[in-house]
């Protein structure tokens, strides 16, 4: 859960420490006081997007902190993966959370002590927080996101079906543009193929070998100089050790060497460093010898036979008239003709791959069916459990009559939309299946049953939104849920509901809510107040723990304006009294 938030320098808030615990944390406050800007920290907190513009002039940075401590198969993997990133959790657990934007946009991030991305925190984010608001709401009504719900209310294994779906669709697709392309183009795939055949057979003929250029231009080298190469390697290796006409009285290398090294063998008998001076001479003296042999080798290996060089500039001329037309060196002339392959293979349009391009569009398209078949009977099935879930939990939210139905449609295909034949229907294939799906309120009897967006009241829509938040808990999801007015447009009955499901929420998950119905208010286990400080040059607001009699005046305030009437308090205490037995039931 979220232990601690600290925020400074956001909005309204100059510096204040919001300390939570594990059930029903409720944030009321006057309007304006600045309880949304506890909502925009821990979206900032969790990887949300920076506002510079609600970054306080004064001190020009805003920053978010908090403290998590996780239990479990989760927390587990979320230390893992802190550490893994360089990061490091207290010695209780605990998790330290940072994040940092100026007054200019920067925004920096740091998880566990270490500065990381900032969607670091967004990778947690999704697995530890879950912001329900307004917005929310209305994200609810597009098809894509009442899908999406459904979907994930199915569970792990229906998930897993959707996978397979993906992948199947994915490369039926790529086929099924492959195929068609091929046949659109099969004119100027032809063209381009038969200039790249050209160039091909041209490469061919020649045969290239790598770095071939470099080492004919070094052959060419020897063989034009071969007379001069000749006369210094020999000169070099008489004065090494003899074998070429020079003066009879010139000693070579090799005699002066032996000279010298007898010379001083002869005085080490006096001083044994003469000695060791001596050994070094003979380690040159046998290195001069191994040069010698050198020598004699690279003489018998020159030839000036004019017929090879004549065929080295034919050769030449060859790898030239190639780079001049694909590359600049013969190794990128090798590398032109393997691209070149490559190319010519997706450019074939001949009948026989086109029939066996056409032959795996058909067995995909065959797999593709058969999985948005199995995809439409799970949402089915998952529909009619899911609609009963949340029809069971509107009846406790004062709607006891209303029901809410999910329609799994088929879409019938247009002209731009790809298509399967499923059970021998012929079906628009998405991304997402062949199916929409469409949230209905049955609001009482007689009623039609509408759309959501077009059957639902803003108030009937707050109680919904949380019917199915409560039944997506049962399931699982982030630790800790986040509501921020979703209860607006609501009040009386309704309101003492929504506050006994939040409560019921807060026994499994870390439950924030901002409110301003005291009726939701009263469930809480921990109520903190956002109380706003005009009494300087600069409005600021700060938050604060209230119990006992502090929160029976809120909550007169939050009823009816006056946190000092007697029977505002009778009636906070009434509410808080009953708010109690309910918790404990």
């Amino acid at each position: 859960m979220l232990e601690e938030l600290r925020i400074t320098g956001l909005g309204v808030i100059d510096d204040t420490t919001l300390r939570l615990t594990s059930g029903m944390n409720v944030i009321t406050g006057e309007t304006g006081a600045g309880k949304t800007m506890v909502v925009t920290g821990l979206g900032l907190l969790f990887g949300g997007r920076a506002d510079a513009g609600r970054v306080r002039a004064d001190p020009g940075r805003a920053v978010v902190e908090g403290r998590l401590k996780l239990r479990g198969t989760l927390g587990d993997a979320v230390r893992t993966r802190i550490t893994d990133a360089g990061g490091e959790a207290d010695d209780d657990g605990s998790i330290l959370l940072s994040r940092t934007v100026t007054a200019e946009g920067r925004s920096r991030a740091h998880v566990g002590g270490r500065s990381m991305p900032v969607s670091t925190l967004s990778e947690l984010g999704e697995q530890i927080l879950a912001v329900h608001g307004q917005s929310d709401q209305l994200r609810l009504l597009r098809p894509s996101e009442q899908r999406s719900a459904l979907d994930r209310f199915a569970g792990p294994g229906h998930e897993k079906l959707i996978d397979s779906y993906r992948e199947a669709f994915g490369r039926w697709r790529a086929v099924v543009d492959d195929l068609a392309d091929r046949r659109r183009n099969a004119r100027q795939r032809s063209q381009e193929a038969d200039l790249l055949k050209l160039g091909l057979d041209e490469i061919t003929r020649v045969d290239p070998q790598p770095g071939e250029d470099d080492d004919l231009r070094n052959e060419v080298q020897r063989l034009e100089h071969a007379e001069g190469l000749r006369v210094a390697a020999a000169l070099a290796a008489q004065a090494l050790a003899g074998g070429v006409e020079l003066a009879d009285d010139t000693p070579d290398a090799t005699q002066l060497l032996g000279l010298a090294r007898r010379t001083l063998e002869g005085q080490a008998g006096v001083d044994p460093s003469l000695g060791d001076l001596a050994a070094r001479i003979e380690e040159a003296a046998t290195l001069v010898g191994d040069v010698s042999s050198e020598l004699s080798a690279y003489l018998g290996s020159l030839d000036a036979d004019p017929a090879r060089l004549e065929a080295i500039y034919e050769r030449r001329a060859a790898l030239r008239a190639l780079t001049r037309k694909y590359a600049d060196d013969v190794d990128g002339v090798i590398l032109w003709a393997e691209n070149a392959r490559t190319k010519l293979n997706l450019l074939d349009s001949s009948d026989e791959l086109l029939d066996e391009l056409d032959k795996e569009r058909q067995r995909l398209e065959a797999t593709v069916a058969e999985l948005a078949g199995r995809l439409t009977a799970a949402r089915r099935e998952a529909a009619g459990r899911f609609s009963e879930a949340v029809s069971v939990e509107l009846a406790g939210l004062a709607m006891p009559h209303a029901r809410v139905e999910v329609a799994v449609l088929t879409r019938a295909p247009s002209r731009d939309e790809p298509a399967v034949t499923v059970d021998g229907e012929t079906l628009a294939a998405g991304p997402d299946g062949a199916d929409e799906v469409e949230l209905r309120l049955h609001a009482h009897p007689g009623a039609p049953s509408l759309p959501l967006q077009k059957g639902a009241s803003g108030g009937e829509l707050s109680r919904v939104m949380l019917a199915i938040e409560v039944v997506f808990a049962g399931a699982g999801g982030p630790p800790t849920l986040v509501f921020d007015e979703v209860d607006s447009g609501v009040g009386g009955t309704a309101a003492v509901e929504i506050g006994r499901r939040l409560a019921r929420l807060a026994r499994t998950h870390q439950v924030l809510v901002v409110t301003h119905l005291p009726q939701v208010a009263a469930f809480a286990d921990r109520h903190l107040v956002v109380a706003k400080d005009t009494g300087g040059a600069i409005t600021t607001s700060g938050v604060r723990i209230v119990e006992e009699t502090e929160r029976a005046r809120e909550l007169s305030r939050m009823l009816a304006g006056l946190p000092d009437s007697d029977l505002g308090i009778a009636h906070a205490e009434e509410l808080l009294s009953v708010a109690a037995r309910e918790k404990r039931a």
